[in-house]
């Protein structure tokens, strides 16, 4: 009930409209039970009649409601679905909204399949509840009402027999299918869910498992999935077939019990014995007023399941939050790290959106997990570049996401501008940034939509001069659409190395004080990773002259700052600092040349990776 009632939350900007709904809704069933009652008048009258003149009228009525009928039908569909499609775009919009701030500490738990399936799915499945589940009951009992009273000017008892029916329709048979589909309309979800998460990550792991040779362990659990799902769908289709007989049943009941009871009120006169087919055929049309509520009971369960897994995720807390009093946005590109230390969530502990929320905040994801990060200490004045390697899982990337505010910190502090990283908004503190990271996701447009990215009202000239510095353009004009090439889902038509290229570009278009490197030419050939690092230290040397707003300009006397995160040692003898990560804490420091005179882990790394371009 719960979840029902705040679902129901979201119609209220648009009562307006339901109460139009509700209205022509019952209009179309009067009009419907009238043109049968009107037209079994007609019919009864005509074959006693001796002058036309008698039913003269009658033949008007039908004309009418059978005309009527039509034309309240089509307005009852074209104002339930129109706000049917604006409760839905509401909701695809309260969604977004609600698990924007979540990304991506509190989705990494998350598989994409599942997410694609609450967004898609589980919003869509929502349309019965407002067109079949919200409305219909509202108008049967309005026409059970209006029936019982009509009936009841012929006689009590009919007035009773026919209400007592429609109710058993209307009531009894959808409380049963309630009980009944309660379980399987669960299970149908969650297995609908599971199944479209499995098929997604299939599809996008496809080249890993046919290297592995997994495909045929795959494909046997899709098939165990898909077999689970379809077993419920035939649970749920014989429970469909039982309430469609057993409703039929109550209809044809009802009619015969109602012509039981007419029959002798028509002997002994209190009835006029040409209403009699109007009390029979008027009784058969009020039912298709509450003949689609067991199928609505029915979809009701699986609808409520959809909208719990909506709340389940736009209930979480988000990991990084703004604070209630924000500072300006920063002045200078001075960033420092002080005695920094930082754990993810352990598996046990981490939120999980297929059971029991728990209540997360800083310091309990840093008491419950081990540390990425320990006592790291960091100081990048503006204009200063500094080099952050270690092998893989020291913790680079980790300190990239705590400077981006993926993460928030417990211990230790950031210190922007001098103040405090975490009294900025999101929004503000990565303003500060230019990234490029190991993995770019690349949107199904265009190449242009995504470089414009970093700066939709980015001009031409600009475009194309980030892409060269990123050895991109020559590469995009050779295509036949040039900027205008679409990508494909994830950027799947580039290759890695291509990919990279167009995020670098996006990183030099937005042209921040402080650019992110981590791996930046992860994917590149030799040839094209020296000149794109020839590219970023001469981009990086100069002075940020790009708007930060059509109507504003920003930072254009900061000297630009650089972290550069790499595991390959390759261009950085140029960097006033090199940092050494190892099991998140940092064991040397100093320039290219200072670690090479050390018998260190840096000079150890460069014997290693020397070995292996001479090899």
């Amino acid at each position: 009930m719960k979840t029902f009632i705040r679902l129901f939350s979201f119609i209220k900007p648009f009562w307006r409209e339901l109460l139009l709904a509700l209205l022509v809704g019952f209009l179309t069933i009067a009009a419907s039970i009238s043109l049968m009652s009107t037209s079994a008048w007609l019919i009864s009258t005509a074959a006693i009649a001796t002058s036309i003149a008698q039913f003269g009228v009658s033949v008007v009525g039908v004309r009418f409601f059978g005309i009527a009928r039509g034309v309240f039908r089509y307005l009852e569909r074209l104002v339930s679905h129109s706000l049917t499609f604006k409760l839905l775009a509401r909701l695809r919009v309260w969604f977004y909204q609600s698990i924007e701030p979540l990304a991506p500490a509190r989705l990494v738990s998350a598989r994409s399949g599942d997410l694609l399936s609450r967004v898609i799915t589980d919003i869509e499945s929502l349309d019965n509840l407002y067109v079949r589940v919200l409305a219909p009951p509202l108008v049967a009992l309005v026409v059970i009402i209006a029936m019982g009273i009509f009936m009841g000017t012929f006689s009590v008892s009919l007035g009773l027999t026919v209400v007592g029916f429609l109710l058993a329709l209307g009531l009894g048979l959808t409380v049963l299918t309630l009980i009944l589909n309660r379980n399987p309309g669960r299970t149908l979800v969650e297995e609908r869910s599971r199944l479209r998460a499995d098929l997604v990550d299939s599809v996008q792991g496809l080249p890993d498992l046919v290297a592995f040779g997994q495909e045929k362990a795959y494909f046997d659990k899709i098939q165990s999935t898909a077999s689970a799902f379809s077993r419920t769908q035939a649970r749920l289709a014989r429970l469909n077939g039982f309430q469609s007989g057993l409703a039929s049943l109550i209809t044809g009941l009802g009619v015969l019990s109602m012509l039981y009871l007419a029959i002798p009120l028509v002997t002994e006169g209190k009835i006029p014995g040409v209403f009699l087919a109007v009390v029979v055929l008027g009784t058969m049309a009020s039912f298709e007023a509450v003949q689609g509520l067991p199928q609505a009971a029915q979809l009701l369960e699986a609808n409520l399941q959809a909208a719990r897994r909506l709340f389940e995720i736009a209930d979480s807390t988000p990991a990084v939050s703004d604070p209630a009093e924000a500072l300006p946005r920063p002045a200078s590109a001075d960033l420092s790290i002080k005695n920094l230390s930082f754990g993810y969530l352990s598996d046990t502990d981490s939120t999980e959106f297929h059971g029991e929320k728990k209540k997360n905040s800083v310091e309990s994801v840093h008491s419950a997990s081990q540390k990425v990060l320990e006592n790291i200490n960091l100081d990048l004045p503006a204009g200063r570049k500094i080099a952050i390697v270690g092998p893989s899982g020291a913790g680079k990337s980790t300190l990239a996401n705590l400077l981006l505010r993926f993460w928030d910190y417990a211990e230790g502090e950031i210190r922007l501008d001098g103040q405090d990283l975490r009294r900025y908004t999101q929004v503000d503190a990565r303003r500060m940034f230019s990234v490029v990271g190991q993995n770019t996701y690349l949107f199904n447009a265009s190449l242009r939509e995504n470089l414009q990215l970093a700066r939709p009202w980015v001009a031409q000239a600009d475009l194309e001069t980030a892409c060269q510095q990123a050895q991109l353009h020559d590469f995009i004009m050779s295509l036949p659409d040039g900027y205008e090439t679409f990508v494909g889902e994830r950027g799947l038509n580039l290759s890695g190395g291509e990919r990279q290229r167009l995020a670098i570009a996006r990183a030099l278009l937005k042209d921040a004080p402080i650019f992110l490197f981590d791996e930046p030419t992860a994917n590149l050939d030799p040839a094209t990773e020296r000149k794109i690092i020839e590219t970023l230290y001469r981009i990086t040397s100069m002075s940020v002259t790009f708007r930060e707003s059509v109507t504003e300009s920003a930072y254009k006397s900061v000297t630009k700052s650089a972290i550069w995160i790499t595991h390959r040692l390759i261009g950085l003898e140029r960097m006033d600092e090199i940092l050494v990560l190892d099991a998140g804490k940092i064991v040397e420091y100093g320039t290219h040349a200072e670690l090479l005179e050390r018998d260190g882990l840096y000079k150890k790394m460069w014997d290693l990776q020397n070995r292996a371009l001479i090899a």
